[in-house]
C-alpha cells in the first residue's frame, strides 16, 4: 500500500525546516529551455504549477508559499513565457511535451499537477499520455477546448508584455476549433483528478461538469470566483486541494494504491 502523506514543515525563526523562498532556475526541456520557480523542501512530494494564457509561474505567488509547506513546488514558465524560450510554435500537445520532458529532466514523478486555464489544458494532455507520472490531478476552471468564438484580440502597438504574442492566437484558435481527441482522452485518466470552477467564470461550467464525468474518478466543486479562482479566493483554493487530497483514492480494480491522509496535519486557516 502505497499512501499519499501531507506533511505540514513550519517556518521557524531559528532557520529550522521550512519552505525557503523561490529559487529560480532553467532546464533544457527537449531543445526548450524552460525557467521554473522552486519552493520547498526538497524530500517533501513534487507539485508542478501549470499557468494559464499570458502569465507565468510567478502567477501562483498567491497559493505557492502555503504549498510549499507541503510539498516541494515547481512552478515553470510555459513555452513562449516568461524567461522561458520563446520559440514561435505553441499548441496545448507542444506544452505537454514540454512538461513531460521537464519531469524527465528533473527526475519528477507522482507528480500532484495541477493546471489553471491554458495549462488545465496543458494539464489533461499529461495526465492522458504520462499517467505513471501524475499521482493527482487538478484542473482549475478549465475543460478541453470546445467549439466557442472568442475573438482573437490584436497585438497592441508597441506590445512587450511577459509572453510571446504569437501565443495567443494560436491558444485561442485551438480553443476556438475545440479538441475532440482532448474529450476522446478523458476516459483514459487514471489518476485521482479534482476539477475546481469558478462560479463567477465566465467559462462554461456545465462543460467541467462534461469532463468530470468522462474522468473515471474525478470530483467537482465550486468556489465563490470568477476565472482566476487562486487568485480571487486564495485561503478557499488551497483548502479545497489539501481537503480533497487528504481524502482516500477511490478504488480501481484489485491493484489500485491507496492514499491515506495523515489526520493530525493542520491545514491552513
Amino acid at each position: 500500500m502505497i499512501s499519499l502523506v501531507i506533511r505540514e514543515r513550519a517556518v521557524a525563526d531559528d532557520g529550522a525546516a521550512g519552505p525557503c523562498p523561490a529559487e529560480l532556475h532553467s532546464v533544457d526541456a527537449g531543445g526548450v529551455r524552460l525557467s521554473f520557480r522552486v519552493l520547498g523542501a526538497a524530500d517533501s512530494p513534487p507539485l508542478v504549477l501549470l499557468h494559464a494564457l499570458g502569465e507565468n509561474g510567478a502567477d501562483w505567488t498567491p497559493v505557492d508559499a502555503e504549498l510549499a509547506r507541503y510539498f516541494q513546488v515547481y512552478a515553470p514558465d510555459l513555452r513562449g513565457h516568461g524567461d522561458s524560450d520563446w520559440p514561435g510554435r505553441y499548441s496545448f500537445a507542444l506544452m505537454a511535451q514540454d512538461v513531460a520532458s521537464f519531469l524527465d529532466q528533473l527526475g519528477l514523478a507522482d507528480v500532484v499537477l495541477i493546471g489553471h486555464s491554458m495549462g488545465g489544458g496543458v494539464a489533461y494532455q499529461v495526465a492522458m499520455t504520462q499517467p505513471d507520472r501524475v499521482r493527482r490531478l487538478i484542473i482549475e476552471d478549465a475543460s478541453p477546448p470546445y467549439p466557442r468564438d472568442r475573438q482573437v484580440p490584436r497585438r497592441p502597438e508597441g506590445f512587450a508584455g511577459g509572453f510571446d504574442w504569437r501565443a495567443a492566437p494560436a491558444i485561442i484558435n485551438q480553443v476556438n476549433a475545440g479538441d475532440q481527441a482532448m474529450w476522446a482522452g478523458l476516459p483514459a485518466i487514471t489518476a485521482p483528478t479534482l476539477i475546481i470552477g469558478g462560479a463567477r467564470s465566465h467559462i462554461a461550467q456545465d462543460k467541467l461538469a462534461e469532463a468530470a464525468a468522462l474522468i473515471p474518478r474525478c470530483d467537482l466543486v465550486a468556489l465563490d470566483a470568477g476565472h482566476n479562482v487562486h487568485r480571487e479566493q486564495p485561503a478557499a483554493f488551497i483548502r479545497a486541494v489539501l481537503d480533497w487530497l487528504r481524502t482516500p483514492d477511490a478504488p480501481a480494480g484489485d491493484s489500485a494504491e491507496e492514499c491515506q491522509p495523515d489526520p493530525t496535519e493542520p491545514l491552513p486557516h
